[in-house]
């Protein structure tokens, strides 16, 4: 009787996971669904395209991608993105942790003050009019520099405030025990405590990465030039040129 108890009581944690694994297959094939249809029509004429179908082409048209990334010049817009995305994450990074271990490190009215301050910046909207003449007078406006300046200080905030929490798990003594050692307060900072900051390190950069490679407004209004705009405002672009050739735009949004 014991074993058989047993028997069933395996074979039902059996199936309760087999039944966990096929709700998950047929959840992840639903997410699947809408890819499916792009990638699919991305392949036929313009004719099939406009069906919007399930059913693969006969005859694959991979020149259309050539046609998007040609046109859309989505090769130098990718770069733009990764070079503007790349370059504020590693500001903002920076200047967060040590702005955090600074100001986490010194519990005067003027660190307080400061803390204070980084709060405002996470709480309160961006007001372009004022970015936009600040970065005129500083002669920054459609350029590289200037729109990866700006991400970064939008960027900041959030990330101060990641540090600044994990900052509380690192005992003040290895400071104390890194000085007696003979660290340098000027790199007990990059030597001692930033490696250990890897792991909300690799959180505030991924965060950033995307917040500034998904962005629309801000590049709208600072970047002027075609030549230095992102992969988003590039297919923003694209469908207003190419919105009655939808076949285009399916291309543009895998690339």
């Amino acid at each position: 009787m014991s074993s058989n108890k047993r028997l069933i009581r395996l074979l039902r944690k059996k199936l309760l996971s087999f039944t966990r694994a096929a709700f998950c297959w047929i959840g992840s094939l639903i997410v699947l669904i809408p890819f499916w249809i792009v990638l699919v029509n991305s392949l036929k004429t313009k004719a099939q395209a406009d069906a919007m179908s399930f059913l693969p082409p006969l005859s694959p048209q991979f020149i259309n991608y050539l046609t998007v990334i040609n046109q859309g010049k989505m090769f130098r817009t990718f770069l733009n993105s990764l070079l503007i995305s790349g370059g504020c994450t590693i500001i903002g990074i920076i200047i967060s942790a040590m702005a955090a271990f600074v100001i986490f490190r010194n519990r005067t009215i003027f660190h307080r003050v400061c803390f204070y301050l980084f709060f405002l910046g996470l709480i309160a909207p961006i007001n372009y009019v004022t970015t936009i003449r600040t970065m005129r007078f500083l002669h920054i406006v459609n350029s590289y520099q200037g729109i990866i300046l700006l991400y970064s200080a939008m960027a900041i905030p959030f990330a101060f405030f990641l540090f600044y929490n994990f900052m509380a798990t690192i005992p003040h003594e290895i400071d104390e025990a890194a000085i007696v050692d003979g660290v340098r307060t000027r790199h007990l900072f990059f030597i001692i405590i930033f490696p250990l900051l890897r792991p909300v390190i690799i959180t505030g950069s991924v965060l950033t990465f995307i917040s500034a490679w998904n962005d629309f407004i801000s590049p709208l209004y600072v970047l002027n030039r075609s030549t230095h705009w992102g992969m988003i405002i590039a297919v923003y672009n694209f469908w207003g040129a190419y919105t009655q050739i939808f076949i285009l735009i399916l291309k543009l949004r895998e690339v």
